[in-house]
């Protein structure tokens, strides 16, 4: 078994985040939605498209793309975890969907508005290789730090995720707005040379985690059942849940909260182009602005973590429910950039505390994280699912996407009084008995 705590492993894990949070920068949360937007428009005289004879507005079939890529993932995420666990293939696993979100990434480089099943067919490609990564990537947290530092080191990640993202996207904001210096025709192809370039900065950066990771020291035997075992896991992980009270109680938690999280996060630029108006480079800038706050953000409440992890979660759901009901009203730019910077603030601390306070919560004397972990994201993805398909059905239903805001502020309610409920010990519990049949 590997030593906890090394610094280069630690680095190299922190650094697959670097690679693959570009993805989530630039592709979900800047320049695909508003080159989407204005691209379909274009094409389309208007908002409302056509993809594969269903009439549907532009924004409403975007949320359904990304709940049908969540959902995907969802599905075949134990399938795929329980793959991970022969052979010692987590690392495999995590280069495969790498490749697959890269490739997903590069293609939007040939999306030129009208031929909207193209691009939407690459994008829940990116979006399928990049949450089917993370699973294994998740994974590897509780295996190569101890206990103590789980919070720190889960900040640490996203902190150069974040800071990542921001360079990559530093460089093509300059590249949109100049591109002759760069020989490039017009503005328009900048945006898809931007596109294309997230899926290579993901391939070259992601190289060194895969180079420096280690493999899991646990490794199962091929069994017949492999198409089956990893949903089976997941009942006996479920099992297992069952006495561990605060755990079952903080994933349902977990699950509401997340809706609303990942919702806004995902559509955030969509919401600010067509409610606000804002152009595509202040929209750049204002996300620009949110990544560098996040990084702070993050530190500080992994910091009230390590005194209450359950203080500093419901601390920031309080803050999100602010960020629902200053959408719902907010009509200007500044309003829009105020609501940014709060988002920044608590985006990178919710997920960050997120992972780690579900890693205090495993049992103790588990060596199968992945199935752990699997589960969890399991719980993240359904949520997405739920979250963006609520999103855009309550804005089809109504035709106003602060309808759909308001919508996401019951989820953080839930959430909010789920977690009053969850007790999170100084101590992982140890459960053999029912380790052992969860492991089988």
């Amino acid at each position: 078994m590997q030593k906890k705590d090394d610094p280069k492993i630690i680095h190299a894990w922190c650094m697959y985040d670097w690679a693959n949070s570009a993805y989530m920068l630039v592709i979900s949360s800047t320049i695909f939605p508003v080159y989407y937007n204005t691209a379909t428009r274009h094409a389309f005289n208007g908002n409302r498209v056509d993809f594969l004879g269903w009439d549907i507005s532009n924004t409403v079939l975007y949320s359904y793309s990304l709940s049908f890529a969540f959902l995907l993932a969802a599905v075949l995420s134990p399938l795929l975890a329980s793959i991970a666990d022969y052979g010692r293939f987590r690392k495999p696993m995590m280069r495969f969907f790498t490749y697959l979100g890269a490739m997903g990434c590069i293609g939007l480089y040939f999306f030129e508005g009208d031929n909207i099943v193209w691009g939407i067919l690459c994008n829940t490609l990116a979006c399928f290789g990049y949450t089917g990564g993370l699973v294994f990537y998740n994974a590897y947290l509780p295996e190569i730090v101890r206990r103590e530092k789980l919070d720190k080191v889960s900040a640490r990640g996203f902190a150069y995720g974040y800071l990542g993202g921001v360079v990559l996207l530093v460089f093509n904001l300059i590249t949109i707005q100049k591109p002759h210096w760069f020989g490039i025709a017009d503005e328009t192809e900048a945006v898809r040379i931007s596109l294309a370039s997230v899926g290579i900065w993901w391939i070259v950066f992601a190289q060194y985690s895969f180079w420096i990771l280690p493999k899991s020291p646990y490794e199962a035997e091929l069994t017949a059942d492999l198409l089956t075992k990893g949903y089976k896991r997941l009942q006996r992980v479920w099992q297992t849940m069952q006495k561990l009270p605060s755990t079952k109680i903080y994933l349902i938690a977990f699950f509401f909260y997340s809706m609303g999280v990942q919702t806004v996060m995902l559509l955030a630029a969509t919401f600010g182009e067509k409610e606000i108006h804002l152009s595509a480079d202040k929209l750049i800038l204002t996300v620009l602005i949110i990544q560098l706050i996040a990084i702070p953000g993050g530190y500080l409440f992994a910091r009230i973590a390590q005194q209450s992890n359950r203080l500093s979660i419901n601390s920031m759901l309080v803050l999100w429910l602010v960020v629902c009901l200053g959408a719902y009203v907010v009509r200007t730019e500044v309003g829009f950039y105020a609501l940014a910077a709060l988002v920044g603030l608590i985006m990178g601390g919710i997920q960050s505390v997120s992972r780690s306070t579900y890693a205090k919560l495993l049992p103790k004397d588990t060596h199968n994280n992945t199935s752990f972990f699997s589960f969890y994201d399991v719980v993240e993805k359904v949520s997405i699912v739920g979250g963006t398909f609520l999103f855009g059905l309550v804005e089809h239903l109504t035709e106003n996407m602060r309808n759909s805001a308001m919508a996401l502020a019951i989820l953080f309610l839930i959430g909010l009084g789920l977690m009053t409920k969850v007790h999170i010990p100084r101590h992982r519990p140890l459960i053999r008995h029912l380790y052992s049949q969860t492991h089988e």
